[in-house]
């Protein structure tokens, strides 16, 4: 199934009347019937949906804590969000995970809960805007691809070190806000996020191969 990021009625063009994104959410809450397969929530989300499913995803990692484990599995459905959107179709997920069953009473509540999110902060504060750095498939693959990146850098293997998924977890949140919104700026702050989380990590690489070689010298002089 091919599908564009944005084919949805609340990107078909710029005009004033843009559907906000907790709006979208609160439409899928309401359709949602007794029990679906997360293959079929997909088919009725498209790329968009896919892509509010990737905000959401971010928010168990936006206090500085790390979650060791989840952001694994987080990551990795991001890095799949990602690669969907740099390929402009949707992306592939293991068959086990298609066929998942959820029911309207578990999925609801996350889905309201996260469009009270947006209500608060997204729809007030994000718009069109910077459209260079949003408009047009090659601009939208490397978009999509910085996504991936996000994803790839939630899943690194820091434990608990403080904030080391916070700051990937704020990338992907606004690469994917930006897409959504046609936000060039939210798209510039995604890139500062990965910037930012690249430049910690190896901060902390840095420092712990130079603790092991402290170390080394301790003991073995």
């Amino acid at each position: 199934m091919s599908t564009s990021p944005h084919s949805s009625p609340s990107s078909a063009g710029f005009s004033d009347t843009q559907v906000q994104l907790s709006a979208t959410l609160r439409a899928l809450a309401a359709r949602l019937p007794e029990t679906l397969t997360v293959r079929e929530l997909m088919q009725a989300c498209g790329e968009q949906g896919l892509l509010l499913f990737c905000c959401i995803l971010t928010f168990p990692f936006l206090l500085p804590v790390s979650i060791p484990g989840v952001s694994t599995v987080f990551g990795a459905l991001i890095v799949l969000i990602g690669i969907g959107v740099t390929l402009n179709r949707m992306p592939w997920v293991p068959r086990k995970l298609l066929d998942k069953p959820l029911t309207r009473e578990g999925l609801a509540p996350a889905l309201d809960k996260g469009a009270a999110v947006f209500t608060k902060y997204v729809d007030r504060l994000s718009k069109p805007r910077l459209l260079a750095l949003t408009h047009g498939a090659s601009t939208n693959r490397f978009n999509g691809f910085m996504l991936f990146t996000a994803g790839v850098l939630l899943m690194a293997p820091f434990g608990l070190i403080p904030f080391s998924n916070t700051l990937p977890a704020l990338a992907a949140l606004f690469f994917a806000i930006g897409i959504l919104q046609r936000d060039g700026y939210c798209i510039l702050l995604g890139h500062g996020m990965t910037l930012g989380t690249i430049i910690y990590f190896s901060a902390l690489i840095y420092g712990a191969v130079q603790g092991g070689r402290g170390l080394a010298s301790l003991f073995g002089g």
